[in-house]
């Protein structure tokens, strides 16, 4: 059995599209996934599988939770390694943040294209800036996420990807429980 983590994009974000975690764990089980887990109200499990092909684990997770909650929800799959890259390869490592939720991570479903890539840089985030290594975007908001025009919105748009951020210390979180299963 392998270890991944679903990452469900806009799920409980102002009272739209609410998931209660424990009516998902149990939902999940009809999938056969063992060890399964969640970690906070914004969409994080943690699970096992035999099946290894992550874009047929994105599909059933998706369609499970259409089948029972009636709507749709992006869903990215990582590993434990996925994550454990991710913090190896962090372009901030070196700097200091105030805020231990920075920087954060955007999880692009794939690559994103070098033309789509400019398209993004080209925008004038106020300060906010990115630097994007594979599938993730590491973010560093100057002021408050909230606050900023660099969303999962535009994202999405500029470069016609799947998109779905985790703060840092979500990052760092979900590879501890990984590691515990």
């Amino acid at each position: 059995m392998k270890t991944y983590i679903a990452l469900l994009r806009g799920i409980n974000v102002s009272g739209h599209k609410i998931i209660k975690m424990e009516t998902l764990r149990k939902v999940l089980e009809e999938l056969h996934f063992t060890n399964i887990s969640t970690y906070i109200q914004s969409g994080n499990i943690l699970f096992q599988s035999d099946i290894e092909d992550t874009g047929k684990l994105e599909h059933q997770i998706a369609g499970i939770i259409t089948k029972h909650f009636g709507f749709d929800v992006p869903v990215t799959i990582v590993t434990p390694d996925d994550l454990k890259k991710i913090v190896k390869e962090n372009p901030y490592a070196n700097q200091k943040f105030e805020d231990p939720a920075q920087p954060y991570v955007s999880f692009l479903s794939e690559i994103p294209q070098p033309d789509k890539l400019a398209l993004l840089k080209a925008v004038d985030f106020k300060g906010d800036n990115f630097v994007n290594i594979d599938r993730a975007l590491y973010i560093n908001y100057v002021n408050f996420a909230g606050n900023s025009k660099l969303s999962n919105a535009i994202i999405e748009s500029k470069l016609k990807l799947r998109s779905t951020a985790r703060n840092w210390k979500t990052v760092l979180k979900l590879i501890e429980l990984a590691d515990a299963i």
